[in-house]
This record gives C-alpha cells, structure tokens and sequence, in this order.
C-alpha cells in the first residue's frame, strides 16, 4: 500500500487477492467440518482440539509476560539505542506497570553524568539496571562524543539510595568516569527553558554573563582576562575547549576563562557557553535604568542608580574630593594608584555598581558587587563629607540583595581592623559573619543563606535614618 498526499492508496489486484483468500479459506473449513463432523469420532477431536488450543494459548501468554522485560542482548537490532528505549524507570513497554513498584514518597533528586559504549543496546541495559534500583529518570540528555556517548540523567530515587551506590549500579550496567551530585526543585525545568531563562537575563543586563554562565555550566570558576596571548596563542573567533577549561574571546575585549576541574566540558556545553557570549556582544553595553530617591535625616535627597563605564569622570571626581585616608581605607594601596581601578571596578563584565548621587547630579558615594571567580566581594567609598548619613549602609544592603538574587552563597569585605564604619555596616546586615585577620586586614564573610536583607528594590522615596560608614 502506497500513500498519496499522506493519504494511502489501495490498489483493485489487492482487492481481488484478498477476496480469493478468504473464499479459499471458506471452502477449506467447510470440507474439515464435514470431514470430522460426520466421522464415528468427530465431534471428540473437535473437543480435545479446543481444548489444546485453548491451552497453547495460555502457556503463551504466560511465557511472554514472564519474559517480555527481559534487556535486549547487546548488539542486537532490538536493542539499538533510540528515543524509544528511553521510558521512565519502573515503566514497562506495554501494560506502563512497574517493574519493580513506584519510588516510596518523593525521592531524592540526583544529577548524573555517564560514559556509556556508542553501541546498540548500552542506554537500554543501563536504564533497566536504574529501574531495577526503583531509579525514576525524570530527563536524559545524551552528548556524543568521538569515543563514546556522555548521558546526562536527573534522577528520583529512593532516599536510602547513596551517591556511591547509585555508581555502583551504573558501573555494573556499563557505565564509566560517572559524576553524581544531588539536585534540587531548580533542575526540574528543562534545558531549552533554562537556556531561554538566561538568554533574557544576560540581554537585561550585561553584568549578567558571568551568573549565567555558571548557571548554564554549574559550579565553575569564571574569570575575565585582559587582552593578552593565552598559553603563547590568541584565542580564536570560535573559543577553545579544553577538556575542563573553556576560553571564548570577551565581548568587550580580552578573554573569559570558565574552568570546571571536576568534570569535563562537553561539546554540547561548549556550543550553549559561545552562544550566550555572542549574544552579550551583539547586544553591546546596557544595565538598567530604574534609580530610587532616598531622603536623608537632614531632609536632603539621594538618588540610587546603577552605574558603569560611562559614570567614569564623576567617579573621578569624587576621588578628587575625597580624603587621602578615606581612599586609603578603600582601596589598601598607594592613594595615587586609585583613579586607575576605577575603570575595572566600573565596568559590568566584572559585577555591579551602585551610585548615591545628589540631586545635582554629583556622585557622593559608590558600592561594588564583584565576581572574584568563584566568589562574591562588596566594597564601598562614601565621600567624606557625605559619611555617617545611612548611605554607605542603604549601599550595601542593595548589594547584598542583588547578590542574593544572583544565587551567590556569600559575600566577603577586605577592610582594615581600624575602618569600624565598615564592620558596623555589616554587622547591621542581620546575616552570620565570620572573620578573618591577617596582617592588619580583615575579611568578612557574610553567608546568605539566612533571611535576605529587606530593601526597598522599586522606584520611590526611602528616608533613611541609620549610621554609614566611608568604606
């Protein structure tokens, strides 16, 4: 049977054959009807004949469920790795019972990654050793790669089950060089509409790269690289993949470095990192617009905005204002070298910057959220004769809170023991600090994984009211 225009097509010599089939058939029972009916034994050996058939029926039926799970042998055509073999663990091919009974409560979510053979039947017999362990696979992506294919599960699995377990069951399935890590409500959505997720953020706002690529990548270490020959060769238009490390040329010139060393980069992960980085390019420097006034003690007004790049002559002149030993406690280093970080510190391939401004447009105090790799720093600078009003406080609670929107675990300060503004502003957080000395320096840590800071995140007025400090 043909089909035309998606419709099929019967043909009058089908017809013709069928019709002198049937009347064949016909005319065969009714000569055995006659035959047995009318016979001294006859209507015995139709009886004992059902009776044999009936029971044929019965074993194979009976055969078939017993058997009918059994995993394809490998190599076999049966067997050969499609998206038809990859079902929901516990789930059989035609009645959808479960093989081994459903996964009690709500299981523990894990993240798998596998080499397996790039051979027919390796993903079956590893997805019935999963059910077998009443593993629910909840997604599966496969990564070919040029010596075998990389799947990447998240799987539901009984709460007694153990990461070493669960790796202990893939290897006896076939399985090779398996990472496995627990999961969590987040990686319930899928990929494609993660990606989307992301591509929106970054469009948004240019500081956001870095947080997505983390996102996209998992726990990694990014780093932005001035322009300058990385291991003796520029880096090409289309990026470098290096087993654990990542090199793509920076939107803004230089490099972004992105290293995983616990797990390799795949292919497929390479190709969602670069497109996310040409997007930043194409979309050139933005971050947003929206600003708050906040009111002052004193009645005057402060606006709060974002800033970067193109804020560089009023943040300049705000250093011209400032004390020497306001810069110093700043920026731990000669005062004349500070006028040469602000351009990195502006800048939002690094993180964010906030700016309180008067109502004259001057600049009177900054707040830095910077990417240090794998970690967060806040900084602040408040201009002396702005200092002691709340500023440097209303500063850094927004920093934190965008770094708790970014998914950051915690923020660190470098100051100095003597710089008591900075450790109160802190301190006034409401978060668990930990603290650090070395050499005169201090380092706080503030973990934010308690009750984010409350701050006024829309467009209105704000009276302020506390203690600041000058950075």
């Amino acid at each position: 049977m043909r089909a035309r225009h998606g419709r099929p097509v019967h043909h009058w010599r089908r017809d013709l054959v069928e019709l002198a089939a049937l009347f064949t058939a016909v005319a065969v029972a009714d000569a055995v009807a006659n035959l047995v009916g009318h016979g001294p034994d006859g209507p015995a050996l139709l009886m004992v004949s059902a009776i044999a058939l009936a029971a044929t029926a019965g074993f194979h039926t009976w055969w078939s469920r017993r058997h009918g799970h059994a995993p394809p042998v490998p190599g076999s055509d049966t067997g050969a790795r499609s998206a038809a073999e990859v079902r929901p663990a516990g789930q059989s091919d035609d009645e959808g019972a479960p093989v081994d009974g459903p996964v009690d409560g709500p299981g523990a979510l894990w993240r798998m990654r596998t080499t397996v053979r790039d051979e027919p039947g390796s993903l079956a017999v590893l997805c019935t050793a999963l059910a077998e362990a009443r593993v629910d696979i909840v997604s599966l992506q496969t990564h070919p790669l040029a010596d075998g294919t990389v799947d990447e599960f998240l799987l539901r699995a009984p709460e007694p089950l153990t990461a070493t377990e669960l790796t202990r069951t893939v290897a006896r399935a076939g399985g090779s060089a398996t990472w496995v890590e627990r999961a969590d409500a987040h990686d319930l959505v899928d990929a494609p509409t993660r990606v989307l997720g992301l591509a929106t953020r970054t469009a948004l706002d240019t500081a956001e790269l870095p947080l997505a690529l983390r996102q996209l990548l998992g726990r990694c270490t990014v780093r932005s690289l001035p322009g300058r020959p990385v291991d003796d060769e520029t880096v090409p238009v289309e990026g470098v993949l290096e087993d654990t490390v990542l090199r793509l040329r920076a939107p803004g010139g230089g490099v972004l470095s992105v290293e995983r060393p616990y797990l390799p980069f795949t292919p497929t992960e390479f190709a969602r990192a670069r497109a996310l980085v040409e997007l930043d390019g194409r979309l050139g420097p933005r971050i947003p617009r929206g600003r708050d006034v906040l009111t002052l003690p004193e009645g005057n007004d402060i606006t709060v905005r974002r800033v970067d790049t193109g804020d560089l002559e009023a943040a300049r002149a705000m250093h011209e204002r400032c004390s020497p030993d306001t810069l110093a406690l700043r920026y731990h280093g000669p005062v004349a070298d500070a006028d040469r970080y602000l351009n990195h510190l502006l800048s939002p391939r690094f993180g964010r910057t906030l700016a309180a401004q008067t109502t004259s447009g001057r600049v009177v105090g900054l707040g830095h959220l910077l990417w240090d790799g794998d970690e967060t720093e806040v900084a602040l600078l408040i201009e002396d004769d702005w200092q002691r009003r709340g500023i440097g406080a209303e500063l850094l609670g927004r920093l934190v809170a965008l770094a708790v929107e970014a998914g950051c675990e915690s923020v660190y300060a470098v100051t100095r023991s003597s710089n008591t503004g900075m450790v109160a502003a802190m301190r006034g957080l409401g978060l668990p600090l930990d603290y650090q000395v070395e050499e005169g320096t201090l380092v706080i840590t503030a973990r934010l994984d308690a009750v984010p800071v409350p701050v006024a995140q829309e467009s209105g007025r704000v009276r302020l009211g506390g203690a600041s400090e000058h950075g």
